[in-house]
């Protein structure tokens, strides 16, 4: 008989727990500069006496756990990096860092993978090989392909892989995932506009870019809400405008850019194929040249239906409050990267709704839950003892 595990079996580590994450949090490092939190990450492991492999992707760093003797492995992911936002939160564990901050809690992230890791080395309670990944990057989309550039599959037997990611406005406690797509992609794209600048108060001399530009931005609105499903979940924004217009000079240039979200592979295609067919017509009714690029930076997070089940199971031995068909989330993930190559699913963990835990991702005043690190280290740790089952 499976002895389940709870949130009340770390608090013996809680105080601890709580100080690495104040520390992660005072000393936020961007993307592949993660040196000081990947030393710290990778000396809490060594202590713990698991095998430890640093700079797996640059700043990346993996410890491995094995107990029995079951030829199973499963790999549990945490991010390390922050975000380029100045805080403006008041606790006393503020970033000491200006213009650097963890908006995004995967300093909860970290510290949650850590406890987990400690607790598993501690106790004899799974058969198999767990894979403690440490991920740099996660916010430009570039560390999983670092990592699996840099041969984490082949380095490492890992079968499927699990990830998670807190989430403000959500009760504390809260669990949700859904098998299929739980992120959604994000393309970047850009339009090059080259018309013919003049005087303003001769508008008919030249073409004006600010108007032909309009229009584009005006005719991308209507992608999704006339030419695709209307439950289809995809978003167009513009996010740039930008001109070489001055005072009493119409331009002749403008730059657009923006990004678009999908929850399909196929409906992100055809969302460029309308792009490309909506700037052809403007720039031809016009008699300008537009130029256009579109580059998926994340694809789509998708759920595999059995790690799905587990991922669930497992939380549901922790929590009375779990969701197992929740909306997918407009956000992207890079993680979608690794469950690309391997099964696996990404959990969404309720953040809080009251003060700076409910506020929004990437806000300059959100903070990761403290009172969520217990939960969610009992999460990943009951997620090894049910995959992995002694």
């Amino acid at each position: 008989m499976m002895t389940d595990v709870t949130p009340d079996a770390f608090q013996y580590q809680k105080q601890k727990l709580i100080d690495i994450r104040h520390d992660l949090h005072r000393n936020p490092e961007l993307g592949f500069e993660e040196q000081r939190t990947a030393q710290k990450i990778a000396l809490e492991l060594k202590s713990y006496g698991l095998e430890v492999h640093e700079k797996i992707g640059g700043t990346g760093v993996v410890g491995i756990l094995k107990k029995g003797h079951r030829n199973q492995a499963i790999a549990l992911r945490a991010d390390m990096d922050a975000l380029p936002i100045q805080e403006t939160s008041r606790h006393e564990y503020c970033s000491t860092t200006k213009g650097r901050m963890h908006a995004c809690g995967h300093d909860g992230h970290t510290t949650m993978l850590l406890g987990a890791a400690q607790f598993l080395s501690e106790k004899q309670n799974f058969n198999g090989t767990v894979i403690f990944i440490f991920q740099p990057n996660e916010e430009n989309g570039l560390g999983a392909a670092a990592m699996v550039k840099d041969g984490i599959f082949e380095k490492f037997q890992i079968d499927e892989i699990y990830g998670i990611h807190n989430l403000p406005g959500a009760p504390l406690g809260e669990f949700s995932t859904r098998p299929g797509t739980i992120c959604s992609s994000e393309s970047l794209f850009e339009i090059a506009i080259n018309a013919r600048g003049g005087h303003s108060a001769m508008p008919q001399k030249g073409v004006d870019a600010i108007l032909v530009g309009s229009e584009i931005v005006q005719a991308l609105q209507s992608i999704v809400a006339r030419k695709m499903d209307p439950g289809c979940g995809a978003v167009v924004s513009i996010t740039e405008f930008i001109t070489d217009g001055r005072r009493n000079v119409l331009p002749g240039s403008a730059i657009l850019k923006g990004d678009v979200r999908a929850r399909t592979p196929d409906d992100r295609e055809k969302i460029k194929t309308h792009m490309q067919r909506l700037l052809s017509g403007i720039a031809q009714g016009h008699n300008v040249e537009a130029g256009f690029s579109f580059n998926t930076e994340f694809i789509e997070t998708i759920n595999t239906a059995e790690q799905t089940q587990i991922a669930l199971q497992a939380a549901r031995r922790i929590s009375d409050n779990v969701q197992g068909d929740r909306e997918p989330m407009s956000f992207s993930e890079d993680f979608a990267l690794f469950s690309q190559k391997k099964p696996g699913c990404f959990m969404l963990m309720g953040n809080g709704i009251e003060g700076t835990h409910g506020k929004p991702l990437h806000a300059s005043d959100y903070d990761f839950n403290d009172d969520a690190l217990t939960i969610g280290a009992a999460y990943w740790a009951q997620l090894v003892k049910t995959r992995l089952p002694e």
